[in-house]
């Protein structure tokens, strides 16, 4: 709906035989289980409709004026109507159903949104709960604009918020899906005085695919030096805004963590960096060459120091998924433990790094403007939840492994191809589908 390498004779002797066996059984359903669950997650960063929710908190000496933006479809998808008599739902408010090719989408519904805009302004303040000292402050709905995907004004700093209420409703023809449409709305709060600190939650749950996903930035402008919060899902747990620095960042470190714990490509190839690593000095090495690269281009990527091209993301994200499978074969052929070899590995972490560093920035781009406030507390706070987040797959893993390297050493053959092979297996899988799409992009 709109709403929408050759490998070593004598290493494949040791696994084939032996006690470890049992391992290589267990391989074929681990492809089946990776062919067939994962193709979904084979775009990890990049999705044509990112479910972004920005709020910009202005104070003045009788509340708040809170400038929001959100998808349509916060608003309207559970509100749809009974069922008639062709089996479809009654139509959600400004919206109207037609059926393209068989299936039934929702159309943005012009006339409605002319006739009365507040009403649908009303939603969003239903749905948004400002609370100051335990008591909800009723909001009083301004202005509310609806803008699609590809036109709709910058919205990163209060000056272009306030700017985006400047122009008139746009008279969409043909009308827009509902799907592809953005609400901005302009709330007042009024408390007799000013306000020093309140919570922010929402109660809209739409029931959509992806929801949870939902990138919530919230920007307060009491002081000179605003505070930028950012939390991801619904927004149902009140987000306490205390003018604290340290929770401004903290939101920022949660969401780092998020991302590549989230990031299935980015934990896969993590998991193939500590399988390559022989000692614990070899494992911080590649953790530090990681770290160095992806540092260095979510920060160029952020600002925009890199091509704007279309083919370009595609083009990243079908490196990603081929630094998978690159680390997965290094990791399996590493019988020459020299300081060369180590050496190399370094070099060619810190390589791969740096395609990493760039998806992260797309993601983060998209949620965080150039011009936003704090912007650097904001982009050193993400990268350090990259960097814990990644420290506790290494936490998990890395002990595992070294305890069955003391218990059952003869094991470890097998338990790095049971683990590498599924990785190359879903790399290759991921490789195509993004070449695929770089292939479109570039023409």
């Amino acid at each position: 709906m709109a709403f929408s390498p050759s490998l070593r004779k004598h290493n494949v002797d040791r696994i084939c035989s032996g006690p470890v066996s049992r391992f290589v059984r267990i391989l074929p359903p681990v492809f089946l289980f990776c062919f067939v669950l994962l193709p979904a997650v084979a775009n990890a960063h990049f999705k044509l409709n990112l479910n972004i929710r920005i709020l910009h908190v202005e104070h003045h000496s009788e509340g708040l004026d809170v400038y929001l933006r959100l998808p349509t479809p916060y608003l309207l998808a559970n509100l749809l109507g009974p069922e008639q008599a062709d089996g479809t739902r009654e139509a959600a408010p400004y919206s109207r159903n037609a059926t393209v090719d068989g299936e039934l989408v929702h159309y943005l519904d012009l006339q409605a949104l002319q006739a009365d805009p507040i009403g649908l302004g009303q939603l969003a303040a239903a749905g948004h709960v400002v609370n100051v000292r335990g008591s909800r402050l009723e909001a009083t709905v301004k202005q509310v604009r609806v803008y699609t995907g590809n036109d709709q004004p910058p919205f990163s700093t209060l000056n272009e918020a306030k700017r985006a209420f400047e122009n008139q409703q746009r008279n969409y023809n043909p009308a827009p899906f509902v799907g592809d449409t953005v609400v901005d709305v302009l709330l007042n709060y009024q408390a007799g005085k000013s306000i020093a600190s309140y919570s922010l939650a929402s109660t809209l749950d739409p029931g959509l695919p992806g929801q949870e996903e939902t990138a919530n930035l919230v920007l307060d402008y009491k002081d000179d030096v605003p505070s930028v919060y950012r939390v991801t899902g619904l927004l149902s747990e009140p987000v306490a805004i205390d003018r604290s620095q340290w929770s401004a960042a903290k939101s920022f470190v949660v969401s780092g963590v998020e991302h590549i714990l989230g990031g299935y490509d980015h934990v896969l190839f993590v998991i193939c960096l500590i399988l390559g690593a022989m000692t614990f000095v070899s494992l911080a090495w590649r953790v530090t060459g990681f770290t160095l690269g992806h540092s260095v281009t979510l920060s160029l990527g952020f600002f925009g120091l890199t091509p704007s091209a279309a083919w370009f993301v595609p083009l990243v994200e079908t490196g990603i998924a081929l630094s998978i499978i690159f680390a997965a074969i290094f990791a399996l052929n590493n019988s020459n433990r020299t300081q060369g070899r180590e050496t190399v590995a370094f070099a060619v972490t810190v390589l791969l790094g740096l395609l990493h560093g760039l998806g992260f920035s797309f993601v983060l781009k998209e949620i965080l403007g150039v011009t936003s406030s704090n912007i650097w507390i904001s982009l050193l706070s993400f990268n350090v939840g990259v960097e814990i987040g990644q420290l506790l797959i290494v936490l998990l893993l890395w002990p595992l492994l070294v305890l069955i390297q003391k218990i059952k050493p003869g094991w470890m053959p097998a338990v790095r191809w049971s683990l590498a092979l599924p990785c190359i297996a879903i790399a290759a899988l991921w490789s195509g589908q993004r070449a695929v799409a770089f292939f479109v992009a570039l023409n």
